[in-house]
């Protein structure tokens, strides 16, 4: 065996290992090297690792798996209890939307037929007034808080009704407006949140507002119906006293509901029937049904006074022979003066003091060319001494009518007006109804002188 030769600057050369396979005739050697070596040192611990972690997975993986399947269990019930409560949540929400629009929608229809009742009152309360003015009632002065409160009380009440309009516009404003109910925050949906404020909630402030100025402007109205009731009654009774001062009889209608309202066990009208529970009679109707029975009965009664000779006959005229026994002018001697004698310039007008029909109209001895009117209720005038009759037989005349022209025929010393005012044919003294004329010229305009658009 020979030497190899040795290295003389670095040393000995290191040996090789040499790894020989003999099989039969066959001799193989393989030179293992330190790189083979460590190549498979690490082939054999990554196979050992492999083989370990395969091992601990095997025993490991039905406790991972049922882990696993656990976790995602409980993720599956979280989910579906968020899903349930999101549900829950919608369903609040919408059955509250739902509830709050019937609200409003029955609120609104309330609304709306208080309004329409009103605006029929309103209606009612225009006719009334208009009956009032009619009568002279809103010009009536005496009675404090009837015809003065009642005199703006129109105004009030139209401008009520605008507020009204407007409170309804903002109520279609607002609604059309609101924002949803339902308006939550996604990470709030369980936690508790006050909650926003909807539209039925901002519709209740509204209709409670509009709902109190109804009340007010009901009230108000039940107050005005009030002093006008009041002040036609006793405008009525004024009147009424007047005219029965001076012996003028109360109408027929007027006198027979007083008479029952007086003394009902004594009527003599036959009643009767079964008894049937009142109805509910609204306050504001019954409030209606007073006024509109005290309008009547002013009415009646200023009807009444005004087709009766109230006027005078000559306003701002001398008085030159008055009313009752006096030195006849032409016997000397005491006699009765049965009416009033007024200074007048020849052919000037004469003038009827009321309406009525011309029941006589020509010479009538010592009245000269003389014209009767008879007025109703048996009261009559007559005009004598005229020179000239300018009606005839019945003529139907209206207050302030010609009926002649002044001048001096008959039993007459000058020319003036023979003035008398008749009840049932007897003669009585003209300036009790001159006078009273001058009382009701206060409750009834125009009345206790011949307006200038009547001359």
């Amino acid at each position: 065996m020979t030497t190899k030769p040795q290295n003389r600057v670095f040393g000995e050369q290191k040996r090789q290992h040499t790894i020989i396979v003999a099989s039969g005739d066959t001799v193989r050697h393989m030179t293992v090297r330190p790189w083979t070596t460590a190549l498979a040192v690490c082939l054999v611990g990554v196979f050992s690792i492999g083989y370990l972690l395969a091992t601990s997975y095997l025993v490991l993986r039905d406790d991972l798996i049922g882990a696993t399947m656990a976790r995602q269990a409980r993720m599956q019930y979280d989910y579906e209890d968020r899903i349930a409560a999101l549900r829950a949540q919608v369903d609040r929400v919408t059955s509250r939307q739902l509830l709050d629009q019937q609200v409003v929608e029955e609120k609104v229809d309330k609304l709306m037929e208080q309004q329409q009742a009103l605006s029929s009152r309103h209606g009612k309360l225009d006719a009334l007034l208009d009956r009032a003015e009619n009568s002279g009632l809103m010009n009536k002065d005496a009675p404090p808080g009837a015809s003065a409160a009642v005199a703006k009380g129109d105004h009030a009440d139209k401008g009520d009704h605008a507020e009204l309009t407007g409170g309804l516009k903002s109520i279609e404003k607002l609604l059309s407006s609101g924002k949803p109910a339902d308006a939550t925050p996604d990470n709030s949906t369980l936690a508790y949140v006050p909650a926003p404020e909807t539209v039925a909630d901002r519709a209740d402030r509204v209709f409670s507002k509009v709902t109190l100025s109804l009340k007010h402007i009901e009230q108000d109205q039940l107050t005005r119906v009030r002093h006008l009731t009041t002040g036609a009654s006793e405008t009525a009774d004024d009147i009424q006293s007047i005219m029965q001062n001076v012996g003028v009889k109360v109408p027929t209608v007027m006198a027979s509901a007083e008479s029952k309202d007086d003394d009902p066990v004594n009527d003599d009208g036959g009643v009767g029937g079964p008894y049937v529970a009142p109805e509910n009679v609204d306050q504001f109707d019954q409030s209606m049904s007073d006024l509109d029975t005290a309008l009547t009965r002013l009415e009646t009664v200023r009807g009444a006074a005004e087709s009766l000779p109230f006027r005078n006959p000559a306003p701002g005229k001398l008085i030159t022979s008055p009313f009752g026994n006096r030195k006849d002018p032409f016997f000397g001697k005491l006699a009765l003066h049965t009416g009033t004698d007024f200074h007048f310039n020849t052919g000037e007008k004469v003038k009827a003091t009321a309406p009525g029909r011309v029941v006589s109209a020509g010479w009538a001895g010592g009245y000269g060319n003389m014209v009767e009117i008879d007025h109703g209720d048996g009261i009559s005038t007559r005009y004598g001494h005229m020179a000239e009759i300018l009606v005839k037989p019945g003529d139907t005349v209206k207050t302030g009518d010609s009926i002649g022209l002044a001048g001096s025929t008959g039993r007459s010393t000058g020319t003036h007006l023979h003035y008398e005012v008749r009840e049932n044919g007897h003669p009585i003294d003209p300036m009790y109804f001159i006078n009273a004329g001058t009382k009701l010229a206060s409750y009834i305009s125009g009345l206790g002188t011949i307006s200038p658009r009547e001359l």
